[in-house]
């Protein structure tokens, strides 16, 4: 039996009024919304992204901006190589698709920095395209529900996307909100630690309660490293000083901003490698041109 008529009913009711779910939303949003996402709770994505649209409406407009302005913009999301990757996407995208986001996988996967699940997400949740779309919500809900195990596997496409086509209807449309309510229902109710299984639509299916909620057996998939006093954490630090600065910082301020100096010269040479800084100890240092 499938999972997607009750998910889909349940969301219907308690899907969160999220942007990129409202009509007329636009594709280039729903990219920019996808990549803001990856990693990044959707509280702190919604205000940015807003942000984000009201000055870069469509793609054209940021490919017209400087990179180190989308950095700028960026600020503190996190894993600022994404606000590189959606400036060059955002390139690419004016420069061969005449300023229009595409809606096959291909194309997609083919513009800098997107990637198989941001590729078939734009394609089902833009176009309305039928694609088994699966995040670490969708995994979660399938590996319990449908399989029967606690806690999910490792990401393997092989495995995933036969998985969840399985459960997709026919309908393009009604897939879409099918795939749609499989992520709500991960983030809000068949959550990681304390799934709500008493108000989860699938309780009646669901294979893992249906065999006394087994405890998770083997291995366990790595979990978020700690942030503080991290490499992220120290480059973090230093972009805030180059976002903060609008001429070059100086190698004396970016030693005030950590005070351990391997540690301070290794996240230093980690940005300038990743083309999220430039310059050098005599001219200073900045965002990328």
């Amino acid at each position: 039996m499938s999972i997607s008529p009750a998910v889909s009913d349940w969301f219907t009711v308690n899907g969160r009024d999220l942007p990129w779910r409202r009509p007329g939303f636009p594709a280039w949003g729903t990219l920019v919304s996808e990549v803001m996402l990856q990693q990044t709770p959707v509280v702190r994505v919604v205000p940015r992204l807003e942000r984000w649209l009201d000055r870069w409406p469509r793609p054209a407009d940021l490919a017209a901006s400087p990179a180190s302005e989308a950095v700028r913009a960026w600020d503190r999301l996190g894993y600022p190589r994404r606000a590189l990757a959606l400036h060059a996407a955002a390139v690419a995208i004016t420069e061969r698709h005449g300023g229009v986001v595409p809606e096959d996988v291909p194309s997609l996967l083919a513009l800098p920095g997107v990637g198989d699940y941001t590729a078939r997400a734009v394609a089902v949740f833009a176009y309305g395209h039928r694609h088994p779309v699966v995040d670490t919500n969708v995994r979660r809900v399938l590996a319990r529900a449908v399989e029967g195990l606690a806690e999910p596997w490792a990401p393997k496409a092989s495995r995933d996307l036969p998985l969840m086509e399985s459960q997709l209807p026919d309908d393009a449309e009604e897939a879409r909100v099918a795939s749609a309510g499989v992520m709500e229902l991960g983030a809000l109710v068949c959550t990681a630690r304390s799934p709500s299984c008493d108000a989860c639509p699938l309780l009646a299916q669901c294979a893992w309660v249906a065999a006394g909620r087994p405890a998770h057996v083997g291995p366990r998939l790595p979990g978020q490293a700690r942030f503080a006093g991290s490499d992220r954490q120290v480059r973090g630090l230093i972009m805030a000083e180059l976002r903060a600065s609008d001429v070059p910082v100086t190698k004396k301020e970016i030693d005030a901003v950590w005070p351990e100096p391997l540690q301070r010269d290794r996240a230093l040479a980690g940005l300038l490698r990743d083309g999220l800084a430039a310059g050098s100890p005599d001219e200073g240092y900045r965002l990328p041109d």
